[in-house]
């Protein structure tokens, strides 16, 4: 078994990244092989919205980190993406890959009616929020990050395993409490047990 992790934080000693670490270590022990990409990193240019992907099934701009990602997530099991709260949403970066990949993601019928083409696969969630709680849930802010990025990946036919919403982080420096690490674990047993 296979999983891809889409790390969509920039901070490299940052909580969203230490969570998903821990998610692809606990896989690894279940005997998972899994691929992190570091959506900060990717070269991917905007979407135009010409909209021609969606009948010819491949994207006119020129190949980028895009195209790669999306070959990882056809022929992966799973798909963890962590991505911290920016406006109760997900990082820019994250939303401009995935308007990228819509044209592998899911097809419309004559009606307009959306069909996941990743159907049967597993995927998780995890966010962190800095907006302390309950402000974090008043305001809708990892709960918002979560629900744009399940309305993607749902959309896809994605199955869920899981989330995990941290609020309040401002202060944890990069290093998850027990209870956070004993979550992601519990993801991992998830994700590996179907």
């Amino acid at each position: 078994m296979k999983a891809l992790i889409l790390n969509a934080s920039p901070r490299r000693g940052g909580l969203v990244t230490a969570m998903t670490s821990r998610i692809a270590s606990a896989l690894t022990d279940h005997g998972w092989e899994t691929v992190t990409i570091d959506v900060s990193d990717c070269r991917i240019a905007p979407c135009r919205g010409c909209m021609a992907c969606r009948s010819t099934g491949r994207c006119t701009l020129p190949d980028d980190d895009a195209q790669h990602i999306l070959s990882l997530m056809r022929e992966t099991d799973a798909l963890i993406v962590g991505a911290p709260c920016y406006w109760g949403n997900m990082p820019g970066t994250l939303k401009l890959l995935f308007d990228r990949m819509v044209y592998g993601m899911m097809t419309t019928d004559r009606r307009g009616i959306p069909h996941g083409l990743l159907k049967g696969k597993r995927s998780a969630v995890v966010t962190a929020s800095t907006t302390p709680w309950p402000w974090n849930r008043l305001f809708r802010q990892t709960s918002g990050t979560v629900r744009a990025i399940h309305e993607v990946i749902r959309t896809a036919g994605y199955r869920s395993a899981g989330t995990i919403q941290a609020a309040g982080t401002r202060h944890l420096n990069g290093t998850p409490p027990s209870a956070l690490l004993h979550r992601c674990d519990r993801i991992a047993l998830r994700l590996s047990r179907g």
